[in-house]
Protein backbone atom coordinates (compact mmCIF):
# COMPACT_ATOMS: atom_id res chain seq x y z
CA UNK A 1 0.00 0.00 0.00
CA UNK A 2 1.57 3.61 -0.89
CA UNK A 3 2.93 5.73 2.06
CA UNK A 4 0.12 8.33 3.06
CA UNK A 5 1.76 12.31 1.91
CA UNK A 6 0.02 15.44 1.58
CA UNK A 7 0.58 16.57 -1.82
CA UNK A 8 -2.00 18.93 -3.46
CA UNK A 9 -4.64 17.57 -2.02
CA UNK A 10 -5.16 17.78 1.80
CA UNK A 11 -6.93 14.40 2.40
CA UNK A 12 -9.88 14.72 5.37
CA UNK A 13 -9.09 14.05 8.81
CA UNK A 14 -10.88 11.10 8.76
CA UNK A 15 -8.96 9.39 5.52
CA UNK A 16 -6.30 9.76 7.46
CA UNK A 17 -7.98 8.24 10.59
CA UNK A 18 -8.51 4.76 8.06
CA UNK A 19 -5.38 4.46 6.35
CA UNK A 20 -3.45 4.39 10.16
CA UNK A 21 -6.05 2.36 11.32
CA UNK A 22 -5.62 0.38 8.18
CA UNK A 23 -1.60 -0.24 8.94
CA UNK A 24 -2.43 -1.32 12.43
CA UNK A 25 -3.63 -5.09 11.78
CA UNK A 26 0.42 -5.40 10.40
CA UNK A 27 1.97 -4.75 14.40
CA UNK A 28 -0.87 -6.81 16.02
CA UNK A 29 -1.62 -10.23 17.21
CA UNK A 30 -4.99 -9.32 17.19
CA UNK A 31 -7.97 -6.77 16.48
CA UNK A 32 -9.48 -5.51 19.47
CA UNK A 33 -13.31 -4.57 20.07
CA UNK A 34 -15.56 -7.32 18.65
CA UNK A 35 -17.26 -9.60 20.24
CA UNK A 36 -19.55 -11.53 17.88
CA UNK A 37 -19.38 -11.04 13.66
CA UNK A 38 -22.10 -13.17 11.53
CA UNK A 39 -20.83 -14.15 8.52
CA UNK A 40 -24.00 -14.93 5.82
CA UNK A 41 -22.82 -16.75 2.93
CA UNK A 42 -20.35 -18.14 4.81
CA UNK A 43 -19.58 -21.23 2.32
CA UNK A 44 -19.70 -19.32 -0.77
CA UNK A 45 -17.00 -17.65 -2.85
CA UNK A 46 -17.24 -14.71 -1.29
CA UNK A 47 -18.41 -15.55 1.82
CA UNK A 48 -15.10 -17.79 1.96
CA UNK A 49 -12.45 -14.93 1.19
CA UNK A 50 -14.49 -12.76 4.16
CA UNK A 51 -13.08 -15.19 6.68
CA UNK A 52 -9.16 -15.08 4.95
CA UNK A 53 -9.36 -11.47 4.99
CA UNK A 54 -10.47 -11.55 8.80
CA UNK A 55 -7.79 -13.70 9.70
CA UNK A 56 -5.13 -12.02 7.32
CA UNK A 57 -6.37 -8.48 8.64
CA UNK A 58 -6.27 -10.44 12.45
CA UNK A 59 -9.47 -9.01 12.92
CA UNK A 60 -10.68 -12.29 14.73
CA UNK A 61 -14.29 -12.09 16.93
CA UNK A 62 -14.72 -13.36 19.83
CA UNK A 63 -17.48 -15.78 18.30
CA UNK A 64 -17.72 -16.14 14.91
CA UNK A 65 -20.86 -17.04 13.89
CA UNK A 66 -21.23 -18.80 9.99
CA UNK A 67 -24.43 -18.94 7.97
CA UNK A 68 -24.94 -20.27 4.94
CA UNK A 69 -28.05 -21.87 2.69
CA UNK A 70 -30.19 -24.50 4.17
CA UNK A 71 -28.41 -27.17 2.37
CA UNK A 72 -25.50 -26.01 3.96
CA UNK A 73 -26.81 -25.87 7.85
CA UNK A 74 -24.67 -28.47 10.29
CA UNK A 75 -21.69 -28.31 8.31
CA UNK A 76 -18.38 -27.76 9.36
CA UNK A 77 -15.83 -24.51 7.96
CA UNK A 78 -12.74 -23.59 9.45
CA UNK A 79 -12.08 -19.93 11.06
CA UNK A 80 -8.61 -19.04 12.96
CA UNK A 81 -7.63 -22.53 13.51
CA UNK A 82 -10.93 -23.79 14.76
CA UNK A 83 -13.80 -25.86 13.40
CA UNK A 84 -17.15 -24.06 13.49
CA UNK A 85 -20.54 -25.32 12.50
CA UNK A 86 -22.80 -23.52 9.72
CA UNK A 87 -26.14 -22.34 11.53
CA UNK A 88 -29.19 -20.77 10.63
CA UNK A 89 -30.13 -17.06 10.22
CA UNK A 90 -32.44 -17.29 13.42
CA UNK A 91 -29.54 -18.91 15.60
CA UNK A 92 -27.27 -15.98 14.38
CA UNK A 93 -29.97 -13.51 15.12
CA UNK A 94 -30.76 -14.75 18.69
CA UNK A 95 -27.01 -14.78 19.15
CA UNK A 96 -27.42 -10.72 18.79
CA UNK A 97 -23.79 -10.16 16.97
CA UNK A 98 -22.74 -6.34 16.31
CA UNK A 99 -22.17 -6.81 13.08
CA UNK A 100 -23.32 -9.31 9.85
CA UNK A 101 -21.93 -9.34 7.01
CA UNK A 102 -24.18 -10.52 3.92
CA UNK A 103 -22.60 -12.18 0.73
CA UNK A 104 -25.71 -14.76 -0.31
CA UNK A 105 -27.54 -12.94 -3.43
CA UNK A 106 -29.76 -10.17 -3.60
CA UNK A 107 -33.07 -12.20 -2.33
CA UNK A 108 -31.55 -13.02 1.04
CA UNK A 109 -30.62 -9.78 1.49
CA UNK A 110 -33.98 -8.41 1.21
CA UNK A 111 -35.35 -10.82 3.24
CA UNK A 112 -33.55 -11.06 6.32
CA UNK A 113 -31.00 -7.81 6.27
CA UNK A 114 -34.11 -5.68 7.92
CA UNK A 115 -34.09 -8.89 10.19
CA UNK A 116 -31.02 -8.63 11.85
CA UNK A 117 -31.10 -4.75 11.29
CA UNK A 118 -34.29 -4.65 13.61
CA UNK A 119 -32.65 -6.53 16.00
CA UNK A 120 -29.90 -3.96 16.66
CA UNK A 121 -27.51 -5.87 14.37
CA UNK A 122 -25.41 -3.65 11.46
CA UNK A 123 -25.56 -5.46 8.61
CA UNK A 124 -22.81 -4.85 5.76
CA UNK A 125 -24.48 -6.21 2.31
CA UNK A 126 -22.63 -7.31 -0.47
CA UNK A 127 -25.93 -7.47 -2.89
CA UNK A 128 -27.38 -4.60 -4.88
CA UNK A 129 -30.54 -5.16 -2.93
CA UNK A 130 -29.80 -2.06 -1.03
CA UNK A 131 -26.84 0.05 -2.94
CA UNK A 132 -29.63 2.48 -4.66
CA UNK A 133 -31.69 3.15 -2.00
CA UNK A 134 -31.44 6.89 -0.59
CA UNK A 135 -31.25 5.97 3.02
CA UNK A 136 -28.62 2.97 2.62
CA UNK A 137 -25.29 4.39 2.70
CA UNK A 138 -23.18 3.17 -0.49
CA UNK A 139 -19.87 2.53 1.06
CA UNK A 140 -15.69 2.56 0.03
CA UNK A 141 -14.11 3.50 3.47
CA UNK A 142 -11.02 5.08 1.99
CA UNK A 143 -13.73 7.45 0.03
CA UNK A 144 -17.39 8.26 2.21
CA UNK A 145 -16.86 6.38 5.40
CA UNK A 146 -16.97 9.22 7.07
CA UNK A 147 -20.98 9.53 5.91
CA UNK A 148 -21.45 6.35 8.42
CA UNK A 149 -23.78 7.19 11.94
CA UNK A 150 -24.64 4.26 14.39
CA UNK A 151 -28.34 4.66 13.01
CA UNK A 152 -26.75 3.29 10.08
CA UNK A 153 -28.08 -0.57 10.33
CA UNK A 154 -28.01 -1.69 6.57
CA UNK A 155 -24.70 -0.57 5.14
CA UNK A 156 -24.58 -1.31 1.10
CA UNK A 157 -21.36 -2.89 -0.28
CA UNK A 158 -21.12 -1.22 -3.97
CA UNK A 159 -20.74 -3.85 -7.21
CA UNK A 160 -17.08 -5.23 -7.28
CA UNK A 161 -16.36 -3.25 -10.47
CA UNK A 162 -17.93 0.37 -8.86
CA UNK A 163 -14.91 -0.36 -5.83
CA UNK A 164 -11.65 -0.36 -7.94
CA UNK A 165 -13.40 2.04 -10.69
CA UNK A 166 -13.89 5.04 -7.93
CA UNK A 167 -11.00 4.23 -5.59
CA UNK A 168 -9.17 5.83 -8.34
CA UNK A 169 -11.41 8.69 -9.59
CA UNK A 170 -12.30 9.84 -6.20
CA UNK A 171 -8.82 11.61 -5.40
CA UNK A 172 -8.84 13.09 -9.51
CA UNK A 173 -12.05 14.13 -9.10
CA UNK A 174 -11.90 16.13 -5.90
CA UNK A 175 -8.79 17.96 -7.55
CA UNK A 176 -9.43 18.11 -11.39
CA UNK A 177 -13.32 17.59 -11.44
CA UNK A 178 -14.13 14.97 -13.50
CA UNK A 179 -16.59 15.75 -16.51
CA UNK A 180 -17.53 12.47 -18.35
CA UNK A 181 -16.07 9.30 -18.02
CA UNK A 182 -15.98 6.39 -20.92
CA UNK A 183 -15.39 2.53 -19.12
CA UNK A 184 -14.87 -0.81 -20.77
CA UNK A 185 -14.16 -3.57 -17.84
CA UNK A 186 -12.85 -6.94 -18.78
CA UNK A 187 -14.69 -9.36 -15.89
CA UNK A 188 -13.53 -12.42 -14.82
CA UNK A 189 -15.72 -15.23 -14.29
CA UNK A 190 -15.63 -15.34 -10.73
CA UNK A 191 -17.57 -12.45 -10.44
CA UNK A 192 -20.48 -14.40 -11.64
CA UNK A 193 -20.07 -17.27 -8.96
CA UNK A 194 -18.75 -21.05 -9.01
CA UNK A 195 -21.03 -21.75 -11.42
CA UNK A 196 -18.89 -19.83 -14.06
CA UNK A 197 -16.15 -20.88 -12.89
CA UNK A 198 -16.52 -24.78 -13.04
CA UNK A 199 -18.27 -23.64 -16.67
CA UNK A 200 -14.53 -22.17 -17.60
CA UNK A 201 -12.63 -24.85 -15.72
CA UNK A 202 -15.18 -27.67 -17.38
CA UNK A 203 -14.30 -26.25 -20.73
CA UNK A 204 -10.72 -25.81 -20.39
CA UNK A 205 -10.72 -29.78 -19.34
CA UNK A 206 -13.17 -31.17 -22.72
CA UNK A 207 -15.66 -31.65 -20.19
CA UNK A 208 -19.34 -30.81 -20.54
CA UNK A 209 -21.62 -29.44 -17.56
CA UNK A 210 -23.86 -26.89 -16.39
CA UNK A 211 -23.44 -23.45 -18.55
CA UNK A 212 -23.47 -20.24 -16.62
CA UNK A 213 -23.17 -17.86 -19.70
CA UNK A 214 -25.12 -18.76 -23.09
CA UNK A 215 -21.96 -18.88 -24.62
CA UNK A 216 -18.74 -21.00 -24.22
CA UNK A 217 -16.13 -18.65 -21.75
CA UNK A 218 -13.07 -20.26 -22.53
CA UNK A 219 -11.43 -18.73 -25.71
CA UNK A 220 -14.30 -15.98 -26.14
CA UNK A 221 -15.49 -12.87 -24.29
CA UNK A 222 -19.32 -12.19 -23.85
CA UNK A 223 -20.01 -8.33 -23.95
CA UNK A 224 -22.76 -9.32 -22.06
CA UNK A 225 -22.69 -8.90 -17.85
CA UNK A 226 -26.50 -9.17 -16.32
CA UNK A 227 -29.58 -8.50 -18.04
CA UNK A 228 -30.47 -6.22 -20.83
CA UNK A 229 -32.20 -2.90 -20.54
CA UNK A 230 -34.75 -1.34 -23.57
CA UNK A 231 -32.27 1.43 -24.16
CA UNK A 232 -29.63 -1.84 -24.82
CA UNK A 233 -27.45 -1.83 -22.06
CA UNK A 234 -27.39 -4.28 -19.09
CA UNK A 235 -27.88 -3.95 -15.41
CA UNK A 236 -24.23 -4.65 -14.69
CA UNK A 237 -23.65 -1.26 -16.62
CA UNK A 238 -26.15 1.06 -15.25
CA UNK A 239 -25.48 -0.30 -12.04
CA UNK A 240 -21.79 1.14 -12.44
CA UNK A 241 -22.77 4.10 -13.98
CA UNK A 242 -25.36 4.79 -11.24
CA UNK A 243 -23.15 3.44 -7.89
CA UNK A 244 -20.00 5.64 -8.92
CA UNK A 245 -22.26 8.69 -9.00
CA UNK A 246 -23.61 7.82 -5.93
CA UNK A 247 -20.36 7.30 -3.86
CA UNK A 248 -18.47 10.39 -5.63
CA UNK A 249 -21.98 12.93 -4.46
CA UNK A 250 -22.18 13.81 -7.93
CA UNK A 251 -25.19 13.28 -10.30
CA UNK A 252 -24.04 15.33 -13.08
CA UNK A 253 -21.13 13.01 -13.59
CA UNK A 254 -21.49 11.90 -17.64
CA UNK A 255 -20.79 8.01 -17.30
CA UNK A 256 -21.10 5.65 -20.23
CA UNK A 257 -19.84 1.93 -19.58
CA UNK A 258 -19.53 -1.79 -21.60
CA UNK A 259 -19.21 -4.84 -19.65
CA UNK A 260 -17.13 -7.80 -20.88
CA UNK A 261 -16.87 -11.26 -19.89
CA UNK A 262 -13.24 -12.78 -19.72
CA UNK A 263 -11.80 -16.14 -19.62
CA UNK A 264 -10.21 -15.29 -16.58
CA UNK A 265 -10.47 -17.20 -13.14
CA UNK A 266 -9.85 -14.47 -10.57
CA UNK A 267 -9.25 -10.35 -11.26
CA UNK A 268 -11.43 -7.40 -12.86
CA UNK A 269 -9.62 -5.29 -15.66
CA UNK A 270 -11.27 -1.54 -16.16
CA UNK A 271 -9.62 0.48 -19.20
CA UNK A 272 -11.15 4.17 -18.56
CA UNK A 273 -11.02 7.16 -20.47
CA UNK A 274 -11.78 10.30 -17.50
CA UNK A 275 -12.38 14.18 -18.98
CA UNK A 276 -11.48 16.69 -16.50
CA UNK A 277 -12.91 19.96 -16.35
CA UNK A 278 -9.23 21.23 -14.95
CA UNK A 279 -6.28 20.59 -16.95
CA UNK A 280 -3.52 18.57 -15.30
CA UNK A 281 0.05 17.63 -15.45
CA UNK A 282 1.01 13.99 -15.75
CA UNK A 283 3.53 13.86 -13.09
CA UNK A 284 0.57 15.07 -10.78
CA UNK A 285 -1.99 13.02 -11.56
CA UNK A 286 0.82 9.90 -11.05
CA UNK A 287 1.45 11.58 -7.91
CA UNK A 288 -1.91 12.18 -6.74
CA UNK A 289 -2.80 8.19 -6.98
CA UNK A 290 0.81 7.11 -5.61
CA UNK A 291 -0.24 9.09 -2.34
CA UNK A 292 -4.08 7.29 -2.25
CA UNK A 293 -4.36 4.50 0.73
CA UNK A 294 -5.22 1.88 -1.22
CA UNK A 295 -3.75 2.43 -4.92
CA UNK A 296 -0.92 0.45 -5.99
CA UNK A 297 0.50 2.42 -9.39
CA UNK A 298 1.98 -0.05 -12.19
CA UNK A 299 3.13 1.93 -14.58
CA UNK A 300 6.50 1.69 -16.69
CA UNK A 301 6.02 0.76 -19.86
CA UNK A 302 9.78 0.53 -21.19
CA UNK A 303 9.95 -2.58 -18.48
CA UNK A 304 6.31 -3.79 -19.57
CA UNK A 305 5.25 -3.17 -15.82
CA UNK A 306 1.49 -2.39 -16.06
CA UNK A 307 -1.21 -4.22 -13.88
CA UNK A 308 -2.96 -7.11 -14.89
CA UNK A 309 -4.97 -9.79 -12.94
CA UNK A 310 -2.17 -11.74 -12.58
CA UNK A 311 -0.52 -9.42 -9.88
CA UNK A 312 -3.63 -8.85 -8.27
CA UNK A 313 -4.81 -11.99 -7.54
CA UNK A 314 -5.12 -12.40 -3.70
CA UNK A 315 -4.58 -8.58 -3.01
CA UNK A 316 -6.04 -6.08 -1.63
CA UNK A 317 -4.57 -3.34 -3.33
CA UNK A 318 -6.00 -1.81 -6.46
CA UNK A 319 -3.80 -1.39 -9.23
CA UNK A 320 -3.65 1.86 -11.94
CA UNK A 321 -1.27 1.49 -14.78
CA UNK A 322 -1.18 2.53 -18.55
CA UNK A 323 -1.54 6.67 -17.80
CA UNK A 324 -1.56 8.77 -20.45
CA UNK A 325 -3.21 11.67 -21.73
CA UNK A 326 -5.68 11.06 -23.94
CA UNK A 327 -4.49 12.80 -27.30
CA UNK A 328 -7.52 13.23 -28.89
CA UNK A 329 -9.40 15.64 -26.77
CA UNK A 330 -8.25 18.40 -24.49
CA UNK A 331 -8.16 17.79 -20.49
CA UNK A 332 -8.59 13.89 -20.72
CA UNK A 333 -6.78 10.60 -19.54
CA UNK A 334 -6.81 7.30 -20.34
CA UNK A 335 -5.22 4.27 -17.64
CA UNK A 336 -6.19 0.63 -16.61
CA UNK A 337 -7.10 -0.91 -13.66
CA UNK A 338 -6.90 -3.95 -12.28
CA UNK A 339 -8.19 -5.46 -8.67
CA UNK A 340 -8.94 -9.02 -7.57
CA UNK A 341 -12.89 -8.58 -7.17
CA UNK A 342 -13.07 -11.18 -4.55
CA UNK A 343 -10.60 -9.08 -2.34
CA UNK A 344 -10.86 -5.31 -2.49
CA UNK A 345 -14.33 -5.58 -5.34
CA UNK A 346 -15.74 -7.75 -2.57
CA UNK A 347 -14.58 -9.20 0.89
CA UNK A 348 -11.66 -6.70 1.35
CA UNK A 349 -14.47 -3.90 1.22
CA UNK A 350 -16.24 -5.45 3.41
CA UNK A 351 -14.25 -5.93 6.07
CA UNK A 352 -12.80 -2.74 6.23
CA UNK A 353 -16.31 -1.18 5.94
CA UNK A 354 -16.39 -3.65 9.76
CA UNK A 355 -13.19 -2.52 10.86
CA UNK A 356 -14.55 1.58 10.41
CA UNK A 357 -17.13 0.71 12.58
CA UNK A 358 -15.54 -0.66 15.26
CA UNK A 359 -12.80 1.73 15.54
CA UNK A 360 -15.64 4.72 16.16
CA UNK A 361 -17.81 2.95 18.41
CA UNK A 362 -20.57 2.91 15.55
CA UNK A 363 -21.41 -0.93 15.87
CA UNK A 364 -22.60 -1.12 19.69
Amino acid sequence: MALFFISGTIFSFVSVLFYLWSIIPQIMSSYPGVMKLAVIGATGLVGREILKVLEEHHFIPDQLIPVASPKSVGHNIAFNQSILRVGTHEEAIAARPEIAIFSAGSAVSLEWAPRYARAGITVIDNSSAWRMENHIPLIVPEINAHVLTSKDKIIANPNCSTIQLVLVLAPLHKKYRIRRIVVSTYQSVSGTGAKAVRQLENERSGIKGEMAYPYPIDLNLIPHGGSFKENGYTTEEIKLVNETRKILNDQSIRITATIVRVPVIGGHSEAVNIEFDNDFHLSEIIKDLENTPGISVMDDVQKNIYPMPLFAQGKDDVFVGRIRRDESIHKALNLFIVADNLRKGAATNAVQIAEYLILNGLAD
